[in-house]
């Protein structure tokens, strides 16, 4: 009786050391993975922005203008009329703004959607497996909610800095000074309602139709990985359908984010919306800059996926060794 009493805390020490020696090496696991995360959606917002910013500036500059008579060439026109009287570099204004903004958001974004994915696969079950397609779409949109919340005043500064000369505002802090010495902090946060309306169905369409596609070439091709090539597609793809769906609504926010320099006063989504409707119509008025997006869309966001997995699949081979991909 006094052997038993002496040998069970014996036996039980033996039994729990393996299970607290393996927490740390979970837990060191799991913060290189979110590392990984934030750090491939950092450059591949980067990369993906910069090599759009002209085609990004131009778009904007469309959507704040009230003028029923923009078109694909008058885009290219404008864009060759800034080069010629502003210069080159001119075409990249307020791509500093856009990098200040853009590197937290793709950052924020890519890391919350593998971390939703998983969220959502260990709740239905899905461990290790693709998601269904509500819980991948819900994924996706959770994922650009949380970044644009984030980082919108960041949007605001870009929008302005895009729409205004350069001699109005020096400095992505100049604006920030400005902004709320003349129209008050709220301004910053101007158009964040039509973002997050926006967001939810653009997030959720782009990465479903992305990560969609990739189950089905792996289904069909029996290649565990597309190639670089077919991941830009896949991304383009996602870019036209995730940025159509919610285009209305990306007119309505920079209508109200650039209305203080543009001189209209956008008071609600609805009642913009029905400004532009009234002023310019429908088809021209809210998706006005549509054709210049399905240009700069599908590559932005191409690039965008195929520099995420990319990094992602190098910077997992640097730390483990060849064989383990995304």
């Amino acid at each position: 009786m006094g052997n038993g009493v002496r040998e069970g805390p014996v036996e039980f020490q033996r039994d729990v050391e393996p299970v607290t020696a393996r927490i740390p090496a979970e837990d060191n696991q799991e913060k290189k993975k979110v590392l990984n995360s934030l750090m491939a959606g950092a450059l591949a917002g980067a990369v993906a922005k910069t090599a759009v910013a002209p085609l990004d500036r131009t778009k904007i500059m469309f959507q704040g203008s009230s003028r029923a008579d923009l078109s694909l060439q008058e885009a290219y026109r404008l864009i060759y009329h800034t080069y010629l009287n502003e210069g080159f570099w001119s075409l990249w204004r307020g791509n500093s703004a856009t990098m200040v903004r853009v590197i937290p958001y793709a950052a924020i974004q890519f890391c919350a959607h593998e971390e939703y994915k998983q969220i959502l696969g260990n709740y239905y079950g899905f461990q290790g497996k693709a998601l269904t397609p509500f819980p991948r779409f819900i994924a996706g949109s959770l994922a650009g909610t949380t970044a644009a919340m984030v980082t919108y005043p960041l949007d605001m500064v870009r929008a302005r800095m895009a729409v205004t000369p350069k001699e109005m505002y020096s400095s992505i802090v100049h604006v920030f000074i400005r902004i709320s010495r003349e129209e008050g902090l709220k301004t910053l946060y101007r158009g964040f309602t039509p973002t997050i309306l926006g967001v939810i169905p653009y997030a959720g369409l782009s990465f479903f139709t992305y990560e969609t596609l990739k189950k089905v070439h792996a289904e069909h091709s029996g290649k565990a990985q597309p190639s670089p090539p077919e991941r830009l597609l896949f991304g383009a793809c996602a870019g036209l359908i995730g940025q159509s769906a919610s285009y209305p609504l990306d007119v309505v926010r920079r209508r109200m984010q650039t209305a203080g320099v543009l001189g209209h006063t956008y008071s609600s989504i609805l009642l913009t919306m029905q400004e532009i409707v009234r002023e310019e119509g429908l088809i021209r008025g809210l998706y006005k800059g549509l054709s210049m997006n399905w240009v700069k869309g599908p590559i932005a966001v191409g690039i965008s996926f195929t520099t995420f997995d990319l990094t992602q699949i190098l910077l997992r081979k640097l730390q483990h060794g060849p064989g383990l991909e995304r």
